[in-house]
């Protein structure tokens, strides 16, 4: 599926272009968005990298990972980063991930929650995703409650999941049924 727009009335999900390198900076390069993420703030270079790939990878067929831009409907600032990536293994498995990042003076607004849920409806309404699920930091508890707000239930902990530069993390899984979307909607 290319190329996607999804849209609510306070959001759009589009595809990535290469003018976006200074709006996913303001995301990517902040140590307070950063700072519950697998990575340390991203400078401009790392940036363009990132948004080249997603570029690139936007036209994969088949199509499994979807890095979108998350932008207000009235000028089209960038305020998020969302990603839905269809996980491969098993044929029969039909699960995706998603994750966001969102622009810290959009924190508090209810944003966060508009990305996850358009991410919800493209993995389930559009891709016909059976399972979703999103991992968080433990500390993270703004996106714990993003999860469950949209009836992502807490599923567990994977102990010792990624390796920062700090040391290794654990990461809590949150996920959401299609039946289970079908009942909140």
């Amino acid at each position: 599926m290319y190329p996607v727009t999804f849209s609510s009335p306070r959001l759009t999900l589009r595809e990535f272009v290469p003018t976006d390198v200074d709006g996913l900076l303001a995301i990517y390069g902040d140590p307070r968005v950063t700072e519950h993420m697998s990575f340390e703030p991203r400078n401009r270079e790392q940036v363009e990298g990132a948004i080249a790939g997603v570029v690139e990878s936007a036209r994969n067929e088949p199509r499994t990972d979807y890095s979108l831009a998350a932008v207000l409907p009235d000028g089209g600032e960038l305020v998020a980063y969302a990603r839905l990536s269809i996980d491969l293994g098993h044929p029969l498995q039909n699960s995706a991930q998603i994750g966001f990042a969102l622009r810290s003076d959009r924190w508090r607004q209810g944003l966060g929650a508009e990305v996850v849920r358009l991410l919800l409806r493209l993995g389930f309404e559009q891709l016909d995703v059976h399972r979703i699920w999103g991992a968080r930091s433990p500390v993270n508890e703004a996106s714990g409650r993003v999860m469950s707000k949209l009836g992502m239930v807490e599923e567990g902990v994977i102990r010792g999941h990624l390796k920062l530069a700090s040391g290794w993390r654990d990461s809590v899984v949150h996920s959401i049924l299609a039946p289970e979307w079908e009942q909140t909607r």
